[in-house]
């Protein structure tokens, strides 16, 4: 079984920073995708970021790019998501996903394999 985590998500004024992260254990695995969506009250969960196991390709959505940034640690299996210029409409709950198929970099939330339990970003105006 695998388990993703997240961390790191808080409360942070319109304009400002926030790094989130997510980890991955539970079994030994290689060459997957890692990505990052969120979901506002109300809306459907929506693709964000990710990033294939190399770190070579990235791929953001539009209303991200430019702002925020994903990374990963494969020695630590770890995923992270930088996010600068904050707005009030990124507040959402932020979930990490896993995605063992090819291609590896994929926007839809039913072609990923794995996700995990979500962390709150909120961001006051």
């Amino acid at each position: 079984q695998v388990q993703l985590v997240e961390s790191g998500g808080g409360l942070v004024q319109a304009g400002g920073s926030l790094r989130i992260s997510c980890a991955a254990s539970g079994r030994t695995f290689s060459n997957y995708a890692m990505g990052w969506f969120r979901q506002a009250p109300g809306k459907e969960r929506e693709f964000v970021a990710a990033i294939s196991w190399s770190g070579g390709n990235v791929f953001y959505a539009n209303s991200v790019k430019g702002r925020f940034a994903i990374s990963r640690d494969n020695a630590k299996n770890t995923v992270y998501l930088q996010m600068n210029s904050l707005k009030p409409e990124d507040t959402a709950v932020y979930y990490c996903a896993v995605r063992e198929g090819i291609p590896s970099i994929v926007t839809m939330t039913f072609q990923w394999d794995y996700w995990g339990q979500g962390t709150q970003v909120t961001v006051s105006s």
